[in-house]
């Protein structure tokens, strides 16, 4: 055989290749790289090792490297996705049309109501876009989260603090039950020696004391200060007039000459209030030279300051009372005892001092806002007070309780008074309104719509309490019965603002003093 016959000739066959040829580039970089491996661990490898082939491992993933960028992407994807989600809940919110109403809204959400070059249809996008970014129901959260501090507000109106008191308390505390008993004995035997007067004897005199207060004119009036007249008050033998003014002085006129008797000189700034004691001028001549030196005034200013004169002809004060600083007196009132002095103070709180121990016994706090006004009960075992919280209260001097309280005013309240029978008391509000409320039903039983202004002072009849007196910034003052609170009689004649009112313990005498720096006494014309 020759050579050629050996030889046997095989055609190649044609190849083709299916797929990328980048995954066939990658297995033949991941067959070498598996190669390479083998070989360096079998050049390292010590006898005793297992052998491990590469094929065992080649398909094993076993670096810890991670591409960030799978988790950016799927990041931006979540924003994505969120961001079309909030679309379509703004799409789905109910935004109202009027585009007052929507900028009240964006207001309420603390937003400007208007961008520059925004017009109603881009402002309602806007608040489209909030609501669905804070929730439908931000405009509702954000009322209720701005009357949690209202309610709280009342709730601590309502409330009642009471402090820790000094053994001088207890001390006050049992001189006043044992000084109140027998006067609310008296008081009520009187009522029902009253009771059993014939109708017809109580009826008379009703019509006989109507017929004197219609009656009533201007008897005198006097030019009181430079500046207008803060407060007056009746002696208790109705001889003398104290009054006190803005100028700082306070002074003390004879009844009915309306002649100047007396000048307190001490404060220095506006008085707010001036009142006698209740003993003084019933038992001597409390301006003769052997005048008493006991304390026979007090009075209170502005500034905080508490001052007691003495009787005589002296004008400094005889002692002052300290610890209001640096807040307003507004008003004080001397206990029908005359021992204990109550002041009301501007920081919502009002105390009562005993001149014998000569301390502070009591500072009672109870209301929201300041303290404007005083009345104790002529038993003396009961204190009102009224505010500009416009709410007022009943305290219990014996117990230091609270036992009633008088909500229903609108407004501050800038006069109390309690009536002689001791039970009723009359309020006078900034609203125009007087209400009348009693004791022992614990609420109110009328309200009088008694002027066009706020009323500035009320006050009862003395003794018998048959009406009662209002005074007001309307220039006016006007007297109400006190059955039928029917009014009775207005007294004009003022040129300014009626800033308080008295009736004099004889019954002769109303007056009234204004901001026109005058008083007036009223009585009748054929007196």
């Amino acid at each position: 055989m020759s050579d050629d016959e050996d030889l046997v000739y095989v055609k190649k066959q044609k190849t083709v290749h299916y797929g990328s040829l980048e995954e066939a580039e990658r297995a033949r970089l991941t067959a070498t790289t598996a190669e390479s491996s083998d070989e360096e661990r079998d050049h390292n490898r010590s006898p005793s090792d297992t052998p491990t082939t590469a094929a065992a491992l080649g398909n094993v993933h076993i670096s810890n490297e991670y591409m960030e960028l799978e988790d950016e992407m799927s990041k931006d994807r979540q924003a994505l996705l969120e961001e079309f989600e909030r679309r379509k809940k703004a799409r789905q919110i109910n935004v109202s049309t009027d585009d007052s109403e929507v900028k009240n809204n964006l207001r309420q959400l603390g937003e400007p109501i208007c961008l520059f070059g925004e017009g109603p249809a881009d402002r309602r996008s806007r608040l489209r876009e909030l609501l669905a970014s804070l929730g439908e129901d931000a405009i509702k959260k954000k009322h209720e989260d701005e009357e949690r501090p209202l309610h709280q507000t009342e709730r601590d109106a309502e409330s009642t603090w009471y402090h820790e008191g000094p053994d001088s308390l207890q001390i006050a505390r049992s001189w006043i039950a044992s000084y109140s008993l027998p006067r609310a004995r008296d008081r009520l035997e009187k009522s029902r020696e009253e009771l059993e007067l014939p109708g017809a004897t109580r009826t008379a005199r009703r019509q006989e004391l109507l017929k004197k207060l219609q009656a009533l004119s201007i008897y005198c009036s006097q030019i009181g200060d430079s500046r207008p007249i803060s407060f007056c008050q009746f002696s208790p033998n109705s001889k003398l007039l104290a009054t006190s003014s803005w100028s700082g002085l306070c002074k003390i006129w004879s009844v009915p000459e309306c002649s100047i008797a007396r000048t307190l000189r001490g404060h220095t700034c506006n008085v707010s209030c001036i009142v006698f004691h209740p003993n003084a001028t019933l038992t001597e001549d409390m301006l003769g030279e052997n005048a008493s030196p006991t304390c026979v005034l007090a009075s209170c200013a502005s500034d905080g300051s508490v001052k007691l004169w003495g009787g005589g002809k002296n004008e400094e004060p005889l002692a002052e009372v300290e610890g209001h600083e640096p807040h307003r007196v507004s008003r004080i009132a001397f206990h029908p005892s005359g021992r204990f002095l109550g002041t009301c103070c501007h920081d919502a709180s009002w105390r009562l001092w005993d001149l014998e121990q000569q301390a502070e016994v009591l500072h009672q706090e109870g209301h929201a806002k300041a303290v404007h006004c005083i009345s104790f009960q002529c038993d003396g075992s009961v204190v009102a007070t009224g505010g500009h919280d416009s709410f007022g209260r009943v305290w219990d001097l014996r117990t230091g309780r609270c036992i009633m309280f008088m909500e229903g005013h609108l407004k501050s309240i800038f006069g109390v008074d309690f009536s002689p029978n001791g039970f009723h008391l009359a309020t006078a509000s900034e609203d125009n309104s007087c209400k009348i409320w009693d004791l022992r039903k614990r609420s109110c039983i009328y309200t009088i719509p008694a002027h066009t202004n706020l009323l500035s002072d009320v006050k009862y009849q003395r003794t018998e309490g048959q009406y009662l007196v209002t005074a007001s910034y309307d220039n006016t003052a006007k007297i109400w019965s006190n059955k039928t609170w029917q009014p009775l009689k207005t007294l004009p004649g003022h040129d300014g603002k009626v800033m308080c009112c008295d009736v004099s313990p004889d019954h002769k005498f109303i007056v009234t003093s204004s901001y026109d720096r005058t008083f007036k006494l009223w009585a009748p014309e054929n007196m």
